[in-house]
């Protein structure tokens, strides 16, 4: 079974983390949903979830890939050292890192996009001149999306890099996509 980190702080965009893990869950994968600063982690629309776990308690060796939801969260994310060396070392051991909306900036922060083919959200274009603008980009070692409008279709390009296009289809289908 694949196992998917995904690293939640208050203020993250609910669209965005939710429906890509409920997609990679219905597949088969499992999605541990990793709090910064609480187990409980309130979005930007004010919506709380319960994290499976707080980021402190896990460990990036014990994943396959890492997701990272956008929104404002990312501003103080960015400032986290432990999430930007997570994010280095996923990438050192060739996982895939998964960024939606504002998440790339992590990316950048990490200094891994030089040279990288990738999309984020057009609020991000300042510090990120050199996204394509498409709404998902896979890019082998990053998949990255636009914002919330494109969150199934980025958890569903998720399920096919982790599963395969057949458990994408299948996923798709059940959802009615």
């Amino acid at each position: 079974m694949k196992r998917v980190l995904c690293v939640l702080e208050s203020g993250f965009e609910e669209i965005e983390a939710i429906a890509p893990v409920d997609l990679l869950r219905r597949a088969g994968v499992e999605v541990v949903m990793a709090g910064v600063s609480a187990k409980t982690v309130t979005g930007k629309c004010g919506i709380e979830v319960a994290a499976d776990a707080l980021f402190g308690e896990v460990a990036g060796g014990d994943f396959d890939a890492l997701f990272l939801p956008g929104g404002p969260a990312v501003m103080e994310l960015r400032e986290n050292v432990a999430v930007i060396g997570l994010v280095r070392e996923f990438h050192g051991e060739a996982k895939l890192i998964a960024a939606i909306c504002a998440a790339p900036l992590l990316l950048k922060d990490a200094g891994l996009l030089d040279g990288k083919r990738f999309t984020a959200h057009f609020s991000t274009e300042g510090e990120l001149p050199e996204s394509t603008g498409e709404r998902v980009v896979s890019g082998g070692e990053f998949l990255t999306s636009r914002g919330a409008g494109t969150a199934v279709e980025f958890g569903l390009a998720f399920v096919e890099l982790l599963c395969g296009k057949e458990a994408a289809d299948e996923v798709g289908r059940a959802v009615m996509v």
